[in-house]
């Protein structure tokens, strides 16, 4: 009920007619509740606080913490010592007498960062006259991008707090400020990361054709925006390479746009429509899907023929993944007969004729994707797509805080750092290093090629 609602009701006079209203009012938030409850898929943010159940009623609660008597874990001695201290004491601290020397000692190893201050370097670059070349030269100067004044390292580390921990930009900019000492505006920052994309581009795509050349590759789809506009952030992800994209379409164009007409590999994805179009070698559904598919509609069909399909179902699916997990277990025949098997079970259940809508929707869904289900059993990929929800998991934490992008080179910015930063976690490399050293050789590479050019052109 909102303020002016609860105002009207008082200022009736007639009492039956604010009996109305409040019965009007009640009845309307009965259904929203009932929407809400049977909105299974809907995110567990959006759910009120008090519609969401109790995930551990009724469930014994394990115990926090590793098992009594595993093999215990500490921080190791560092490797290097940067310095020596001694604490002796000439008087006791409690009576203030003097004290004879030091009979026993041990010793503590201390770890912490020292305070940091900006430092300020002056480049003088000089130039040179080369002879052979016949005009003048200048060494690279790869501690910055051209004409900038903030350092790569800062640039890259700033990036990697917002765009690959979640952290705004304006807490970026409160961080620089209390713990380095470093006065930056919000504005600087995203305009030097718009210029650290685009430095790092010609990454971006090689990573785009990792992802084209892929044997397996995952891929999934969330909501974005865009100055307050519905966008789609799409990721296409394998095991060392993760690429991002945002874009306004949710269709196969985006899908067309990143893998081309034909993907020699094979894709792992959910159901959505967006991915029909595609031609592949092989494509696998997300079986995590179909059984979330099948709780949400335990909620409000409670039908025999609904029980009945689904009991078949699950118990297909649950086989087929046992099948997977006993391969290296069972001959070559053995195991080709049971899949054979379990083919002929899903082309009974999908002649199944009910009167239940959900029963003929997912009976219609099946037999779509007929030859999609069991692809994991003739080759070694996941029958999940739980790898592409794991890259999604950042972003989606990332565009709670930061309330996604403003403009279309913000996005561009977003959807490039986010991918070298992922692709660098997915290799085991450390994202800040990796990615300076990385903008220092593209600097380098830059420079060189720019005094190309103006060779010459002259």
């Amino acid at each position: 009920m909102t303020r002016e609602e609860a105002i009207a009701i008082l200022e009736m006079q007639d009492r039956e007619a604010a009996i109305a209203k409040i019965l009007e009012l009640g009845q309307k938030a009965e259904k929203y509740e009932q929407l809400v409850s049977q909105a299974a898929s809907t995110p567990s943010g959006q759910k009120p606080p008090y519609t969401k159940e109790n995930k551990r009623k009724g469930k014994k609660r394990k115990k926090p913490g590793r098992k009594k008597g595993h093999v215990g874990s500490r921080r190791t001695i560092p490797d290097k010592i940067d310095h020596y201290q001694d604490h002796k004491l000439d008087q006791c601290p409690h009576c203030h007498g003097g004290v004879g020397p030091g009979i026993k000692s041990h010793e503590r190893y201390i770890e912490d960062i020292p305070p940091v201050e900006p430092e300020v370097t002056k480049h003088t670059i000089y130039k040179h006259w080369c002879p052979n070349c016949g005009d003048f030269v200048t060494a690279p100067m790869t501690e910055a991008m051209s004409n900038a004044n903030l350092g790569i390292r800062l640039v890259v580390l700033t990036a990697w707090l917002h765009y690959a921990v979640g952290i705004s930009v304006r807490n970026v900019v409160k961080i620089l400020s209390t713990v380095c000492s470093f006065p930056v505006t919000p504005g600087g920052l995203t305009q030097s990361w718009i210029r650290l994309a685009n430095l790092l581009r010609p990454e971006y795509e090689h990573i785009l054709e990792q992802i084209r050349h892929s044997a397996a590759l995952h891929a999934d789809e969330t909501g974005w925006r865009l100055d307050g506009v519905t966008y789609w952030l799409w990721a296409f992800c394998t095991k060392e390479y993760c690429y991002y994209t945002i874009s306004k379409c949710r269709g196969s164009p985006v899908v067309e746009q990143v893998l081309g007409v034909l993907f020699e590999g094979i894709l792992i994805c959910d159901f959505w429509g967006a991915y029909n179009r595609l031609k592949a070698l092989a494509k696998q559904r997300c079986y995590f899907h179909l059984f979330t598919e099948l709780v949400k509609v335990d909620k409000r069909s409670t039908s025999k023929e609904w029980k009945s399909f689904r009991k078949q179902l699950k118990r297909l699916l649950k086989d087929a993944l046992r099948l997977r997990d006993n391969k290296e277990h069972l001959d070559c025949q053995v195991y080709e007969r049971r899949k054979k098997r379990l083919h002929d079970r899903l082309e009974m259940l999908l002649e199944t004729v009910a009167k239940d809508k959900d029963v003929n929707r997912l009976i219609k869904r099946l037999k779509r994707h007929q030859k999609e289900l069991f692809t994991f059993l003739d080759y070694d990929v996941s029958p999940e797509n739980s790898h592409a929800e794991q890259q999604m998991r950042g972003p989606v934490i990332s565009r709670k805080i930061s309330q996604q992008n403003r403009s279309e080179a913000g996005a561009d910015a977003q959807a490039v750092l986010m991918s070298i930063f992922r692709t660098a976690y997915l290799q085991g490399r450390n994202p800040v290093a990796y990615v300076t050293e990385l903008s220092k050789n593209y600097i380098k590479r830059n420079h060189t090629q720019n005094e190309t050019e103006l060779d010459k052109a002259a």
